[in-house]
């Protein structure tokens, strides 16, 4: 008689034991919040940040050994470069609950319960985006993380600007994963796989394919949708609405995690299998690349809100970045990466020094508000004044040799006028960045406006520091962490 046998696909648990961990803890701090009588929003928290520490400890310490593999039939690939970007959106997961510790204190509202699960289910989604090796995989990563994004964008139910902000976004960001379906199905129906790995391997055998309309109609739409997530222009509409709106430790989550895990998408989905196509997007990435620099730098002068300068200073940073991606050399990608990494702590940074500048249901986002902020609360003035250095690409901070490393690689590839371009819109943001060290130690306080600490916790001085040390050290000691970066790279290459 014969016998039917079911065969599973390899599975390796400790391939996304990271994820594992997250998925646990968000449901256990959901069931929490549901309980609050019992349990305060404090516990709800400090669980939350368990859970997370707990997911970077796996990362770092199970790690990756050996030559890349895959798990789940290939839906999963442990490389080198999800290591990397693991670890980076973990710390990000770390330090933004550490800053909604202290966050949570002024705004009593707020249901601690669906906010860290919320959290920690955006970070699930961007973890699987830096590890996805099937395009479905990775489509699914991206709307678990975007609704979870939604969500917490409109968290202060009761002010209209954060409803505004959450409805702008959902908008934009369903035409940019509509743009990004669509692009996956013209890339299907080119290469007749959804395989991140056997699409790059059929391109390679079949050079032919790269002149069809289904692939470069299907670049097109990718980088579209993806261009979103990063806020290039012009795909940028949403971004100063959105980050003003959004409560402040998310809006530092979305200025870094979702920009890590849109990068992450970007270079294994477009840059690795599309690599030889890169002679057909070379004018249209320059465009887009002199653009977003100088959209974001230029509008960022003429704001007077700081969470909205932040925004199109983050438009400007995602020009930056994508300097490595026009270069497209290993080195150009370890750029990226090493930004990426030294850009979540500066920025995370920065919104929480914002976020804690706020009182009951009140937040001060006035950059006018910082006066006197130098004198008042001088280790706050400090850190802020550090991550505003490497903001603007100072030295000795990490944020100076990340656009080294860019601006370096994309003058060996032959860019020489958009490096001088960029060059140029580095000093000009120093103008808007310096401007508020300018107000935090030459402006006088106004007294009817004081702001007033009331509240600390340790969570966000755990936060400050942790990120203004790796500033500096990435700053000081850079090699260590691009030779980090540039192994990740090779590895998925």
């Amino acid at each position: 008689m014969e016998t039917f046998k079911i065969i599973l696909p390899a599975t390796d648990y400790v391939a996304v034991l990271p994820q594992m961990v997250l998925v646990a803890t968000a449901l256990i701090v959901l069931i929490m919040g549901v309980f609050k009588k019992f349990v305060n929003t404090s516990g709800v928290g400090l669980t939350a940040l368990a859970g997370s520490v707990l997911a970077l400890a796996c990362a770092l310490f199970v790690g990756h050994h050996g030559g890349p593999s895959s798990s789940f039939a290939g839906m999963v690939l442990d490389d080198g470069f999800s290591y990397f970007l693991t670890l980076v959106i973990c710390i990000i997961i770390v330090l933004t609950i550490l800053v909604s510790l202290n966050y949570g204190v002024f705004f009593e509202n707020v249901k601690s319960g669906e906010y860290y699960s919320l959290v920690l289910f955006a970070g699930v989604g961007m973890v699987f985006m830096a590890t996805a090796g099937n395009l479905i995989l990775l489509f699914v990563a991206l709307e678990t993380m975007s609704i979870s994004i939604y969500a917490l964008t409109g968290f202060h139910k009761d002010q209209l600007k954060s409803g505004e902000a959450a409805l702008k976004y959902f908008l934009m960001g369903a035409f940019g994963s509509a743009f990004l379906l669509y692009g996956f199905a013209y890339i299907y129906g080119a290469t007749g796989s959804l395989d991140i790995i056997k699409i790059s391997n059929f391109i390679k055998t079949h050079p032919q394919i790269l002149h069809l309309k289904f692939m470069v109609a299907g670049f097109v739409l990718m980088l579209a949708g993806l261009g979103f997530k990063i806020s290039m222009v012009p795909f940028h509409m949403w971004t100063p609405d959105t980050y003003e709106g959004a409560p402040t430790s998310i809006t530092g989550f979305m200025a870094t995690g979702v920009k890590a895990a849109a990068f992450a998408a970007l270079i294994r989905v477009i840059l690795v299998p599309l690599a030889p196509m890169q002679h057909s997007w070379v004018s249209l990435m320059w465009v887009a690349i002199f653009l977003t620099m100088t959209v974001g730098n230029l509008i960022a002068l003429a704001q007077e809100n700081i969470k909205r300068m932040l925004a199109y200073s983050s438009i400007a940073h995602a020009g930056y970045i994508l300097l490595g991606f026009l270069s497209g050399t290993g080195l150009a990608q370890a750029g990226m990466l090493y930004y990426l990494m030294v850009y979540a702590f500066m920025n995370i940074g920065a919104f929480a020094v914002v976020a804690l500048l706020c009182k009951k249901g009140e937040e001060f986002n006035n950059i006018s508000d910082f006066a006197g902020l130098g004198f008042k609360y001088p280790l706050l003035g400090l850190v802020m004044t550090v991550f505003l250095f490497s903001l603007a690409g100072l030295p000795p901070t990490g944020g100076f040799m990340g656009k080294f490393y860019l601006f370096t690689e994309a003058l060996r590839s032959g860019y020489v006028w958009l490096v001088v371009a960029a060059g140029v819109n580095s000093v000009v943001s120093i103008y808007y960045y310096l401007r508020v060290v300018v107000i935090m130690y030459f402006k006088p306080e106004v007294t009817e406006n004081a702001v007033v600490l009331t509240a600390v916790s340790p969570g966000i001085i755990i936060a400050l520091a942790v990120a203004t040390t790796a500033v500096l050290i990435m700053g000081v000691l850079p090699s260590y962490f691009f030779s980090f970066a540039g192994n990740s790279i090779f590895s998925l290459m």
